[in-house]
């Protein structure tokens, strides 16, 4: 009993310590991803509260931090624009309200219909793109960290300010780097930016806060005030036809969007962390934590990979460790704003790049000639797509092609081992499954002219796929039966009987049933129980 005390008692500390170092991450991506939206940042921070604590109290995934995301962000400033164009000024922010909650809506309806653990037949080469392709993105964001604004543009730091920007930097990484060796109880990413911090306050030094890169930004600082409820939001917003027709499109998006990078990074956090998340009901609580910020005037969100591995790498394991995170942001924006705001950029840029580090799969360069050349394929695909236009378009031509990929190998399989009774029926033992891919080769097998009167095609070895397989049995059997010839069909499963009996009373004639051969009933049995 005191052993388990202590452990818990360790985990707790870990917990809380992560949840704070997730929260003084937050708060800059959160505030980028508000001005890439084209909102206020305290749109951003309010959504990052909100769906992060949601996730965390309900969701499938303890651990997984879930706040307002650049992936979401880039759909949505397109949707505010056009929403101002439709409504008027400030109208676009209203339209944004409503799209989240409808967003949330279908989210929740995929994880009731539990199509969320369709994750798990991701390829993969696919999943190592989506980590090599978003550790990359992060590393872009973190880019516009060495701007500033000179006469109301963004331009590059440039001498001393730059030398300082990298030094602060690299200071960050190697205490997160090297801190672990000396004593691994302390949180490397915390210690960093404490580090960093009174340094920079210290010392004096002028470089780029979070209160200054939020002024830069268009926003007048990190204060603000708990989320309010909208009342006027469907007072604002017609529930009508035209507005479904708008804010449907957008939402289906960013629910396709947000579903794909929550899965695909609770996947990784399953794998980091050697446990299994629920994938259906992170569906559900993602969706609902959309449908309230979306309420509450939130821009919605989706979980964060990167601010996943920070809290992963903290020692964050349990549901604490994100809903301290996510009351920590509330009270840096209720009453710490301050404080915050004197948080260097330069330190939290140098945890993000430690991140990048740690999510980038550096693995992959070296099994990248060992593999098949279609894994490399879709690897490097993912990867680029995911950099040049969003996840959800990487990870659905990644599948495709692999889909492709499997269905062309498994049509190239097919065989047809051809063999004579003694009374002279002539017998296809088939090999390898018949499907859509399959069918070309598989007709190409038979010589109808040249069988004999009897002929048995034997799926000992092989099953009946799909409606194309049916198709391709059915103009078989006329075939056989227009040259005045008996076909008779052996060694199906109880499941392929099943499809042909309901397809055509032709093709359930010739199912041979009753088979002397103590094969065919083990193999019954077993398809039988699913094996």
């Amino acid at each position: 009993m005191v052993k388990l005390i202590r452990e818990r008692g360790a985990n707790l500390r870990n917990d809380v310590l992560s949840g704070l170092t997730v929260a003084l991450a937050l708060v800059p991506e959160a505030v980028a991803f508000a001005f890439v939206a084209g909102v206020d940042p305290i749109v951003g921070l309010h959504a990052a509260f909100m769906v992060g604590l949601i996730t965390s109290v309900f969701g499938g995934r303890p651990g997984m931090i879930s706040g307002a995301t650049g992936a979401l962000a880039v759909v949505m400033v397109s949707l505010v624009s056009e929403g101002d164009a439709i409504g008027g000024e400030g109208m676009g922010l209203y339209y944004l309200f409503c799209t989240v909650i409808l967003m949330g809506m279908i989210q929740v309806a995929v994880g009731l219909l539990k199509l969320g653990k369709f994750v798990r037949l991701i390829p993969h080469p696919v999943m190592m793109g989506f980590v090599n392709g978003l550790a990359i993105v992060i590393f872009l964001s973190q880019l516009s960290m060495f701007k500033t604004v000179r006469n109301g543009e963004l331009e590059w730091l440039q001498g001393s300010s730059l030398l300082t920007m990298l030094g602060l930097v690299g200071l960050t990484m190697a205490i997160m780097h090297f801190l672990p060796r000396i004593n691994r109880k302390m949180p490397e990413a915390l210690v960093a930016i404490g580090v960093v911090s009174l340094l920079v306050i210290g010392t004096g030094l002028d470089v780029a806060t979070v209160g200054s890169f939020i002024r830069e930004g268009g926003g007048e600082g990190l204060k603000g005030g708990l989320p309010m409820f909208q009342t006027d939001l469907f007072q604002a917003i017609p529930l009508s036809w035209d507005t479904l027709r708008f804010i449907g499109p957008y939402a289906v998006i960013l629910a396709a969007i947000g579903l794909i990078e929550s899965l695909m990074t609770l996947n990784l956090i399953d794998e980091l962390t050697e446990t299994r998340g629920q994938s259906n009901r992170e569906c559900i609580a993602q969706g609902g934590a959309n449908i309230i910020t979306g309420m509450f005037g939130g821009m919605g969100g989706c979980a964060m990979i990167g601010q996943s591995i920070i809290n992963i790498k903290s020692g964050g394991r349990t549901r604490i460790s994100g809903i301290v995170a996510a009351v920590t942001l509330l009270c840096f924006i209720l009453f710490a704003s301050d404080l915050i705001e004197r948080v260097p950029i330069a330190a939290l840029t140098g945890v993000m790049f430690m991140v990048v580090i740690g999510t980038f799969a550096w693995s992959s360069f070296r099994i990248l000639h060992r593999i098949p050349l279609s894994d490399a394929l879709v690897l490097l695909t993912v990867s680029g797509l995911t950099v040049v236009f969003d996840l959800a378009i990487a990870v659905i031509v990644g599948i495709i092609i692999s889909a492709l990929v499997f269905s062309w190998e498994n049509a190239k399989r097919i065989r047809a081992r051809k063999r004579f009774l003694a009374d002279g029926t002539k017998v296809y033992e088939i090999w390898g499954p018949l499907f859509f891919g399959s069918i070309q080769v598989f007709k190409s097998k038979f010589d109808v002219h040249n069988d004999p009167e009897r002929v048995v095609i034997d799926f000992m070895e092989s099953r009946v796929s799909d409606h194309s397989a049916l198709e391709a049995l059915f103009q078989l059997v006329e075939r056989y039966d227009a040259a005045g010839k008996q076909l008779k069909i052996q060694h199906l499963s109880e499941e392929c009987q099943n499809l042909m009996i309901k397809a055509s009373p032709k093709l359930a004639r010739v199912i041979e049933r009753s088979v002397d051969d103590p094969r065919y009933h083990v193999m019954t049995s077993v398809n039988a129980l699913g094996v």
